[in-house]
């Protein structure tokens, strides 16, 4: 008979088709980058909240991967339930993969006050998706949000580090604009405007 490979066949048995997408997940960051991020804080577990952001940011999806969670409760050695818990209860880290840009609209009295309804509307309809949604090129997610320290230019959205504020239709299609065409420096010109 002739030679075979079966090496997609041996790979394909080994692994459990329920963990096919944590492989998939992992070819955009590594094990060793992800402990790389831990290694800068020493490997302190004081330090969970800020590894757990550099790891999100790291993923290039604006998430924190199941795996990497497990990960960083094995490095740090504190409890899974405990990086659960940090990654659960704060509103800036996701557990599935979200849009290039994270669009936060804050949800708290003030804004809403101050259209903040309104103002989430205008992204759904600038973005074409709902809130709690991406984009199908990956590049917008509409999230609502705590309040993050903005109700002097409510109504205010977040998009990264930067918030915009005092937020009209017309600023919020150019936001989104800006955003699908990965204009940055545009966008950050009408930061706190």
């Amino acid at each position: 008979m002739g030679n075979y490979t079966i090496t997609g066949v041996i790979i394909f048995i080994l692994i459990k088709p329920e963990k096919a997408d944590i492989f998939r997940s992992m070819q955009d960051l590594s094990k060793d980058q992800v402990i790389k991020i831990m290694q800068k804080y020493k490997n302190d577990p004081q330090q969970l909240v800020a590894m757990l952001l550099d790891i999100q940011k790291a993923s290039g999806k604006n998430y924190v991967d199941k795996l990497w969670a497990e990960l960083a409760s094995r490095v740090l050695k504190v409890p899974l339930s405990k990086v659960f818990d940090v990654l659960t209860f704060y509103s800036m880290f996701s557990l599935e993969p979200r849009g290039e840009y994270v669009i936060e609209i804050c949800k708290s009295t003030p804004c809403l006050f101050a259209k903040g309804k309104e103002v989430a509307h205008w992204f759904e309809e600038a973005a074409g998706i709902l809130m709690g949604e991406t984009t199908a090129d990956k590049k917008i997610t509409l999230v609502h949000s705590s309040c993050f320290g903005a109700c002097d230019i409510a109504p205010a959205a977040k998009i990264g580090d930067d918030v915009f504020g005092n937020l009209t239709q017309e600023k919020v299609k150019t936001l989104i604009q800006h955003c699908r065409e990965g204009n940055v420096k545009e966008m950050q010109s009408l930061c706190q405007n």
